[in-house]
């Protein structure tokens, strides 16, 4: 059985005002996906590309549900997830990847 991990993850733009919660199994591809604009309509419609929070998983079905209660949950609720992990609101992709 191949091991993988998924990542449950936040993006913002640069004014932190749209929050975009998503689930993959490859963050750095996912996230220079949105970067570019292929992420979806949303992202690129808000410009969501800074990846501001981020949780790993070993089990799909363990992300997906987590996915769920993030996406579930209130704005405040995501802001205090991602100021409890990145209270400078940093670009995690930078520091993760280069």
């Amino acid at each position: 059985m191949i091991m993988r991990d998924y990542f449950d993850y936040i993006l913002t733009n640069m004014n932190h005002t749209v929050f975009y919660t998503g689930v993959t199994n490859n963050l750095y591809q996912r996230v220079k996906d949105h970067g570019v604009g292929k992420g979806g309509k949303f992202t690129a419609r808000y410009q969501i590309r800074k990846l501001v929070y981020y949780e790993v998983f070993e089990m799909v079905e363990d992300a997906i549900a987590r996915e769920k209660q993030i996406k579930a949950g209130s704005r405040q609720k995501k802001i205090d997830l991602v100021n409890e992990m990145n209270p400078d609101w940093l670009d995690l992709f930078e520091d993760m990847f280069f």
